[in-house]
């Protein structure tokens, strides 16, 4: 069966239109939205509240501030906002309107998973009007032949709990995410958006930091040797994939930049 994989969409719906040509059915492995345009600070949700420079900002505390830095500017730069969560989730709401849409479009079946910038408290009424369209999270699937497990946004660092904010992430507990990739049990294919705790598959060359992931995703191929594991999250790897055991690991692409899916047969 061919499949066309993506991940970190982030808002390019031009390009998403054509993602499953030629494929027999469409995983998205997260991000549908653009919170923050690294590569034009002009766009996103971020920018289109507070202006590029807010946008600009945020991505030089991400990659060169000091502890808690880009925390405390997220912080802050809400405080003269009139309605910050509700204009958010306004924003969010206009760019779910147009994903879901060229997702309802498409010719074969999706299957859609959360990533750490989506709020998938807000899909079931876009999910409602595209029945093709399937939400996948926490769950083991089988897509032809193969048994394709989920798990959907990203792990915070043991200890640190989610905290209510204007931009309601998916990020989880540490113990949470754990027990979420330990329920799957065998698989042949392990999706997740997070990659794999494999230090040069975490480090963003770009962002210049090692992103958040789990070591239960490493015990769950180690235990359970699927033929492929497939995530994304990390836009600039310092590389892209890697073998453990009898696995692959691969990252399938930050589709913002690439705008193509990663093909796989399974």
């Amino acid at each position: 069966m061919r499949v066309h994989v993506v991940s970190d969409v982030h808002g390019n719906a031009d390009d998403l239109v054509r993602a499953a040509d030629g494929a027999e059915a469409l995983v998205v492995l997260g991000d549908l939205l653009d919170f923050v345009d690294y590569d034009e600070p002009a766009h996103g949700i971020l920018a289109e509240i507070l202006g590029p420079t807010a946008t600009t900002e945020f991505a030089r505390l991400r990659s060169e501030g000091g502890p808690g830095a880009l925390r405390a500017f997220t912080r802050n730069l809400w405080e003269d906002v009139d309605d910050p969560r509700g204009q958010v989730e306004a924003a969010v709401l206009r760019r779910y309107e147009r994903m879901f849409a060229v997702l309802g479009a498409m010719a074969v079946p999706v299957w859609l998973m959360p990533g750490n910038v989506d709020v998938p408290d807000l899909w079931p009424e876009f999910l409602a009007r595209y029945p093709h369209v399937t939400a996948v999270d926490d769950t083991v699937v089988e897509i032809g032949d193969s048994r394709v497990g989920f798990v959907g946004g990203v792990p915070l660092p043991p200890g640190v709990e989610p905290r209510p904010g204007v931009f309601r992430s998916y990020m989880r507990g540490a113990e949470e995410y754990t027990a979420a990739v330990g329920a799957l049990g065998e698989v042949d294919v392990l999706c997740s958006h997070a990659p794999p705790a494999v230090a040069e598959l975490a480090y963003d060359v770009v962002a210049r930091t090692h992103e958040l992931t789990s070591p239960a995703l490493v015990e769950q191929v180690r235990e359970h040797r699927p033929r492929l594991a497939l995530y994304g999250h990390v836009h600039a790897p310092l590389t892209s994939r890697v073998r453990l055991g009898t696995t692959e690991c691969l990252n399938v692409g930050h589709f913002r930049r690439r705008g193509v899916p990663t093909v796989a047969r399974w």
